[in-house]
């Protein structure tokens, strides 16, 4: 079911200061900038700085998968429950969220642009 990893989210109190802060560490600027997520793109994966007031103040790991809704359906199946239904959050993208059985937040991405080439250390033949 799982692609692989795709995005990592962090919520901020400070957008700006944390955008800031990223760009120094990486040595690049983010790809994405409005004032609800600023995105950089990182070895082909997403790092995204997202207002506190978006989230509950914790990462959260979005994992790739082919379709939102099975997936989401499959780990509701499995015991889990939704904490964020099927949204489209733009440019065809679409994510869901649940709480798994332990009480952590996991989050599945259907994103048709995501290139698995550009992806840090990737070869062919490895398993996907």
């Amino acid at each position: 079911m799982f692609l692989g990893l795709r995005t990592v989210i962090y919520p901020t109190s400070d957008v700006e200061q944390s955008k800031k802060w990223f760009a120094l560490l990486l040595g690049i600027e983010p790809n994405f900038d409005e004032p609800f997520y600023v995105g950089f793109t990182v070895a082909g994966y997403e790092l995204g700085l997202v207002p506190v007031g978006d989230g509950d103040g914790k990462a959260l790991t979005y994992w790739g998968v082919a379709d939102a809704d099975v997936a989401l359906e499959r780990l509701v199946s499995a015991g889990a429950v939704v904490h964020s239904p099927v949204s489209e959050v733009g440019d065809g993208i679409r994510v869901a969220s649940v709480l798994e059985p332990s009480g952590h937040e996991l989050g599945v991405i259907e994103n048709p642009h995501f290139d698995q080439a550009g992806v840090a250390g990737d070869s062919p033949g490895r398993g996907k």
